[in-house]
């Protein structure tokens, strides 16, 4: 009767399975070998490659070095987004955000459900109240705006919800004087500072010609 093989001999078959993908990747992207010195273009041995019986750590150097190989080949570079914050990151989740962002990154107008438009409409607001100058006008556009998100909640036509919040009129008019205050403090103190740094540039050539 044969003894059965002990359990810590047995080889995992996850584990074979890693292996041979990741002996077929070598295979068929010699570039991403962590074993060629791709810019020197030799074939010096950087580490020993690993041996059958892969780790999991192994696998994870491997992955640590195509990484750094793609960075120093500027893979990496120039990739939008970089350097900047993750847009909508915290936000609640949208389930139209694509539609949305791809209203907004095109500047589409009066494209797709109320619901879509009216959420683009209303993170553009502030910018737009920015760039009307009498308060009438200001209070018009709220009121219309407001109108417009009350109509959509009543529609029967199917689509996604209306989550759009109507706007306060009276606070959106005194936070539009407000930004306008500090813009107007704003360009005026940057408007002192040009003409001291005018005075002192006009005393410096009068010394030399004296």
């Amino acid at each position: 009767m044969h003894d059965e093989p002990a359990e810590s001999t047995r080889r995992d078959p996850r584990e074979a399975a890693a292996e041979y993908r990741l002996a077929q990747f070598r295979r068929e992207h010699p570039e991403f070998d962590p074993t060629i010195d791709h810019e020197s273009e030799q074939l010096p041995v950087s580490r020993p490659a690993p041996a059958s019986g892969t780790t999991a750590q192994d696998r994870a150097a491997y992955v640590e070095t195509v990484i750094q190989q793609a960075i120093r080949r500027g893979d990496f570079d120039d990739l939008p987004g970089a350097g900047k914050p993750i847009p909508g990151l915290g936000e609640r989740l949208d389930p139209d955000w694509w539609i949305r962002r791809k209203i907004q990154a095109e500047k589409l107008t009066g494209l797709g459900p109320p619901a879509l438009t009216l959420r683009v409409e209303a993170a553009q607001l502030e910018a737009t109240l920015d760039g009307i100058a009498r308060e009438d006008d200001v209070r018009d556009l709220l009121a219309d705006f407001n109108r417009r998100v009350i109509e959509a909640r009543r529609q029967l036509q199917g689509g996604p919800p209306v989550v759009t919040a109507t706007r306060d009129v009276d606070a959106e008019v005194a936070a539009w004087r407000e930004r306008r205050a500090a813009a107007a403090r704003a360009a005026a103190a940057a408007a002192t500072d040009a003409a001291a740094d005018a005075a002192r540039s006009r005393r410096r050539w009068l010394r030399r010609r004296a």
